[in-house]
């Protein structure tokens, strides 16, 4: 019986700004099984989506005009954060989204430690030719909209279970510690 428990996020975003969050999605695992998911689209503070970050997730202006700010989702989606470990592929951009949206509106600090599922996947399958999430999701044979945050996020919480099972791992510490990684406490 698996004892994965974690919670994978995904950001996109309308700019280059770390700020600038468009949308996210989380999904929470539990014991080794998907048990809730929490996604919406946020309303950035600054409307300036650059034409790049629109052709890659499709997310628009319009589309986000009459959903919440980070602030106003803040409440909910910590609640799926605060004392777990948080995964992202590449989890320096997710975190770094986070914490900026977090110190634009000053809003209480969570408490969680977090992993990166890039470098797991390049410990446990170093043979790929990359470790891209569209890359991941071939290798596991998943379709799914790459740049949908909440079909990224479960492409993201797949990697765990996936690299628990090849290593032998049966909680994400198990695995963090057979491939010489450990999660990091989060800093705001």
């Amino acid at each position: 019986m698996s004892l994965m428990n974690f919670t994978s996020i995904d950001f996109e975003t309308a700019n280059a700004n770390r700020n600038s969050a468009c949308s996210v999605a989380v999904v929470v695992i539990e014991k080794g099984r998907m048990t809730d998911s929490y996604n919406t689209l946020i309303r950035p503070q600054e409307m300036n989506f650059e034409e790049g970050n629109i052709k890659i997730h499709g997310i628009t202006p319009e589309m986000v005009e009459n959903a919440p700010t980070f602030a106003q989702i803040w409440q909910e989606l910590r609640t799926y954060l605060d004392n777990r470990i948080v995964i992202a592929h590449n989890s320096f951009f997710d975190m770094g989204v986070l914490r900026s949206c977090i110190w634009q509106y000053h809003l209480p600090k969570p408490h969680f430690t977090t992993a990166c599922t890039v470098q797991i996947s390049r410990k446990v399958w170093p043979q790929l030719p990359n470790h891209k999430l569209n890359t991941l999701g071939e290798f596991f044979q998943i379709k799914f909209h790459h740049h949908d945050a909440l079909d990224d996020a479960k492409v993201c919480a797949k990697i765990p279970l996936v690299a628990g099972r090849t290593v032998g791992a049966n909680s994400m510490d198990e695995l963090l510690a057979k491939i010489g990684m450990q999660a990091k406490v989060f800093k705001v």
